[in-house]
């Protein structure tokens, strides 16, 4: 299957100025952008005419509607054509590819899922090209793909290090353009998750804001000056080190006391399995703490604080606007929330401000989309380097 990506005509950074400030804040007067962006009109002018003429800009009436019968004029608001491309995000686990297509503002209108039956680079490839050939028939005029995994990813392409697919420099970008005809964007899932918040969730128009996820991993992103922190620790799994209770439970591997070892859904499995003798799920674990039954309610009650020391010490050092809270681990907040608020009550000066905390259960195709918006930052408005 090869297909044929959507066209449009490179945009200059002034154009591409516009244009991100129009996607993520938009719609927006003429007048507004021209304050946001310190521009004269004239120069506004020059930039919003081809980004008009490519079809990637529009004029609507007050309050977002399309004009009818008319082009509009110049006071109406310009807004994005959201529908005008659509978008292929991709989140990869152990033993499954989540597939998603989003709008220009990572709307997700479409879903596809199919298992891995093999870590091999080729069978990964195989199983992309499936779901996006699928998705193909359906959105002819796809603009291209992002795909997020667990490890590292360098020049946005080639998969370094993925310990969970046992990979070392992959290809991936460009083994699927080439069965695909597709541009690809590649990287660390939680760059992608937090690149998506921070321009359309919970982070939008923020200054700083951080995302502290839990699952089957931990991760933490920090936004300052509305751009992704680049750090040299990015998808190396820092909560190995970020080190909570140092009396604290042991993970299989002997650690003891860290963020990853109390917090971490296999970890929190593995403790209740280890005091009662029984392999429950996390929501079973959960289920059993929220009855009281004891020791899944001592290891829900550890984690919980635990999960406020780590917020606390965020809110502490980055004083980010908002911390969100996601991941497949939050429930741990609904059956515990007192526990972590008294955490980061005693973790905080008595005087500080109230930590604006949101918690979001971020599904498989949550993080598909953060893939979809990376491809939509790099492939269409020309933002190669990460954070930038």
């Amino acid at each position: 299957m090869t297909a044929r990506a959507a066209s449009w005509l490179p945009l200059s950074p002034g154009e591409r100025s516009v244009a991100i400030e129009v996607l993520t804040h938009g719609p927006l007067s003429r007048s507004d952008i021209a304050r946001r962006l310190d521009l004269s009109a004239g120069s506004l002018t020059r930039l919003t005419k081809p980004l008009i003429e490519s079809g990637l800009l529009v004029e609507v009436a007050e309050g977002g509607a399309l004009p009818e019968g008319r082009q509009g004029r110049p006071s109406q608001p310009l807004d994005i054509v959201a529908e005008s491309r659509t978008f292929v995000g991709f989140k990869i686990t152990e033993d499954m590819v989540y597939g998603v297509v989003t709008t220009l503002r990572s709307d997700i209108v479409a879903r596809h899922d199919l298992p891995l039956d093999s870590h091999d680079p080729q069978h990964v490839v195989d199983v992309l090209r499936a779901v996006t050939a699928e998705f193909a028939r359906r959105f002819p005029g796809l603009a291209g793909i992002g795909i997020g995994l667990g490890g590292r990813a360098s020049d946005r392409s080639v998969v370094d290090e993925s310990a969970f697919l046992g990979w070392h420099d992959v290809p991936l970008a460009r083994l699927l353009e080439e069965r695909t005809g597709l541009p690809v964007v590649v990287e660390n899932d939680l760059n992608a998750l937090v690149e998506a918040e921070s321009w359309f969730g919970a982070g939008r128009g923020l200054d700083r804001f951080a995302v502290l996820t839990i699952g089957a991993g931990l991760g933490y992103g920090l936004v300052s000056g509305g751009r992704r922190i680049v750090s040299p620790e990015d998808g190396r799994g820092v909560g190995r080190f970020w080190m909570v209770n140092p009396n604290g439970p042991l993970t299989p591997e002997g650690e003891r006391g860290s963020a990853i070892s109390l917090l971490t859904i296999p970890n929190i499995r593995y403790q209740v399995r280890a005091a009662t003798g029984r392999d429950v799920s996390y929501d079973e674990v959960l289920a059993m703490a929220a009855r009281g039954e004891p020791m899944a309610a001592r290891v829900i009650d550890e984690a919980a604080r635990a999960l406020g020391t780590l917020v606390a010490q965020i809110a502490n050092f980055a004083m980010p606007e908002k911390i969100l809270l996601a991941g497949e681990g939050v429930g741990l907040v609904d059956v515990a929330g007192p526990a972590v608020r008294q955490a980061i009550l005693a973790n905080r000066h008595p005087q500080a401000a109230p930590v604006n905390l949101e918690t979001k259960v971020s599904d498989f195709h949550d993080w598909a989309r953060g893939g979809a918006v990376l491809a939509i930052q790099v492939l269409v408005l020309g933002q190669v380097q990460a954070g930038s």
